[in-house]
């Protein structure tokens, strides 16, 4: 394109683009609370500044899945701020917004609201931070979408098939049709893909005069097989896709050779891992579009917190010392010493006329002490630095690379950390780390009932989401379907149980059935919280009162019950007025004064104690399991416990879209909306880029 300043006239989209905020990360922190505030700050007020026609947001608007109070009020009071006013808006929208914006009860643009006073129109899809959650699928940006400050879309409510469809911009004579994708699990997306399962429909009419703007939040890098999504998957049609989820500021967009589209990975705007792709400027992008070409304009950010990263191995410093001089770690630590002091001195000389870039910078030295090297201190080499530096906690990051042991003969005591090249983790996700151990152990200590896949999702939401219940109810959830498929197939000896099980086990590998029931126990876990309330509750009344709906044995337990067990070995019932120890034919107590209980065993569970908690649990429940009689006693400490069968609520149904069937996109559209083509033919190869409109 030609230069700027004849850009901008009544025919040009001015749009400003930016991805992965993660407002509120780190907001406790003394030294680096406000840093994502005042970054969103600078880029609402270079939006106003340039008198963008709209804001672009490629996702992990949030850092936490539920904000904080603090966080949300400092978002809205931005967006507010910046966002609403008296300036026209210049572009009009075309299509169908009942489609666009399916995730709200106000399915309009905001600045066509009558209610609200818009200025610059923000649209932002979710990422994996910021993701709708629970039975309702709502994400903090449905608050925002709600209350008028942001335009939600590209939140695909079907996991069978993606139809993604655009919103239809028209400025002067330029026309822009707008996709988005939030935030999918890769691997499910990467085989909706190949399975031909994902659809980008496009306008019947004058497909070539439009320009096709694509944001999605997905790994670009290869994480694995399936762990991330290809440009080639991509549709060739695009013009250009902005790419969210990536860290790494790679802002100049990049021709696709074999797609014939340009990517811009514009990066995130703070830096949350202390790691060499968060080290590249930060910035942000002003996209020009007249006609069907374009110009990216690119922003360095001023008030983002300088960082710097240097890697230092010790082996290259045999003429200084080798492990065997004396004092080595004196000397090592005084070269970390003099590295750190160089990396001060170079963003003392960055900020210079620069005000608004904080002081403190994020320093990062990784020390590489393989070949017999020994550690120092770092709590103590840190003090050195606690007032020149953000992170004086994280200074210094030591690593040893490790040869992979190829012949493991003793199959019992396998050392897995050996298995790895290094011991350095930065970057890898819970799930990620679950499957690596689980890779890492195929041979010898092996899940015979849980898929990888399932536990790593069902940890990632303990970890990540605060879901509790999540390991609890996805090992019962899994273990009941086993055991009613057991009693289908009439297994009954233990090694046809064994083989059983392991063959239902494989079968369900990677397949919709694996997501369907990962999926359902989660939904169990979140309709258990939803039933507790924001209170804690006591987890063994919902013990006994899951007891209640799947058994009707109710004077027995187990054979070998548990020395700690819930509800029945170690707790009186007080809905029964059963316990351990005399008759059940005692008089039940009247009293309704309740023992006081601790509460700080039900607020935080840890991993290991939602594993034990399953194992007492799943072992009532057991499929084939000796009774025994049970003395009972009473306990006048306990009140009367109603019984309640939890219901779960009904899923949200999907939004009537005219475009959902291929069989109606030729049919004639609603007033508000515009055609869609559906003469295009299928494909078989997805990496393969032959001459195409539409995936099927």
């Amino acid at each position: 394109m030609s230069s700027e300043s004849t850009l901008d006239d009544e025919h040009t989209f001015k749009i400003l683009i930016a991805t992965d905020i993660h407002l509120g990360y780190l907001e406790k922190d003394a030294i680096r609370g406000n840093d994502t505030y005042n970054t969103l700050d600078e880029i609402l007020k270079c939006a106003k500044t340039n008198q963008v026609d709209f804001i672009l947001l490629g996702g992990d608007l949030f850092h936490e899945n539920k904000p904080s109070r603090r966080c949300l009020h400092n978002c809205i009071t931005m967006l507010r701020k910046y966002c609403m006013g008296d300036t026209p808006i210049h572009f009009n929208i075309l299509s169908d917004q009942t489609i666009n914006f399916n995730t709200t009860q106000f399915p309009w643009v905001n600045y066509q609201d009558e209610n609200l006073n818009i200025s610059i129109p923000a649209f932002s899809i979710h990422g994996n931070h910021d993701d709708p959650t629970g039975a309702e699928g709502l994400c903090a940006l449905d608050l925002l979408s709600a209350s008028g400050l942001v335009n939600h879309f590209g939140h695909s409510q079907s996991v069978e098939r993606i139809e993604i469809s655009p919103i239809l911009m028209q400025k002067g004579s330029t026309k822009l049709a707008l996709y988005g994708l939030g935030s999918i699990p890769d691997e499910r997306l990467y085989r909706m893909f190949v399975n031909n399962q994902v659809t980008m429909l496009r306008p019947k009419e004058d497909q070539d005069e439009w320009f096709n703007l694509f944001t999605i939040h997905q790994n670009r890098s290869k994480h694995g097989p399936t762990n991330y999504i290809p440009e080639q998957f991509l549709d060739e049609f695009l013009d250009l896709v902005v790419w969210g989820h990536e860290h790494e500021c790679l802002i100049t967009p990049t021709r696709n050779e074999q797609q014939l589209f340009c990517v811009t990975q514009p990066g995130s705007t703070v830096a949350t891992s202390l790691s060499p792709g968060e080290a590249a400027k930060k910035q942000i992008g002003l996209l020009r579009v007249k006609g069907r070409k374009m110009n990216l304009q690119k922003i360095p950010l001023k008030t983002v917190r300088q960082f710097f990263i240097q890697d230092v191995v010790l082996a290259d410093y045999q003429d200084l010392f080798t492990p065997d001089t004396p004092q080595v770690t004196k000397k090592v630590e005084s070269l970390c010493y003099a590295k750190v002091t160089e990396m001060l001195e170079e963003a003392e000389r960055e900020r210079l006329g620069c005000p608004l870039t904080p002081e403190k910078p994020l320093i990062r030295l990784r020390v590489d002490y393989s070949g017999g090297f020994e550690t120092f201190n770092t709590s103590r080499f840190s003090q050195k630095f606690v007032d020149r530096i953000a992170n004086p906690k994280d200074l210094i990051h030591f690593l040893r690379h490790r040869e992979q042991k190829e012949d493991i003969k003793d199959d019992v005591n396998v050392d897995y950390s050996k298995l790895l090249k290094t011991t350095a983790v930065e970057g890898l996700r819970v799930e990620d780390l679950v499957k690596q151990y689980f890779e890492a152990a195929e041979q010898t200590v092996q899940l015979s009932l849980l898929t990888e896949q399932g536990m790593g999702k069902a940890i990632q939401e303990f970890v990540d989401k605060d879901e509790k219940d999540a390991i609890e109810e996805l090992i019962t959830y899994q273990l009941e379907k086993t055991q009613r498929h057991l009693q289908a197939r009439g297994v009954i000896t233990e090694q046809d149980i064994d083989t059983e099980i392991r063959l239902y086990r494989d079968s369900k590998k990677n397949t919709t059935e694996e997501e369907n029931e990962i999926r359902e126990a989660i939904n169990r876990a979140k309709a258990h919280r939803v039933e507790r309330g924001s209170e804690p509750a006591d987890l063994d009344i919902f013990d006994e009162l899951a007891d209640v709906a799947m058994d009707s044995d109710e004077g027995s337990v187990p054979f070998t019950p548990p020395a700690r067990g819930r509800g029945r070995a170690s707790r009186a019932r007080g809905g029964r007025g059963r316990g351990k120890g005399a008759t059940a034919s005692e008089p039940k107590p009247t009293g309704r004064g309740r023992s006081q209980k601790p509460s700080a065993t039900t607020q935080s569970r840890s991993i290991m104690q939602a594993f034990q908690a399953t194992s007492q649990r799943s072992s009532r429940s057991g499929a084939a399991t000796s009774y025994k009689a049970e003395e009972v006693t009473i306990d006048d400490s306990d009140e009367d416990i109603p019984v309640m069968k939890a219901t779960r609520p009904p899923p949200k149904p999907t939004s009537s879209s005219s475009f959902t069937k291929y069989s109606s996109q030729s049919q004639s559209q609603s007033s508000r909306g515009v055609a869609f083509d559906d003469s295009d033919e299928d494909e078989d190869n997805p990496f393969k880029g032959p001459s195409r409109q539409t995936r099927r």
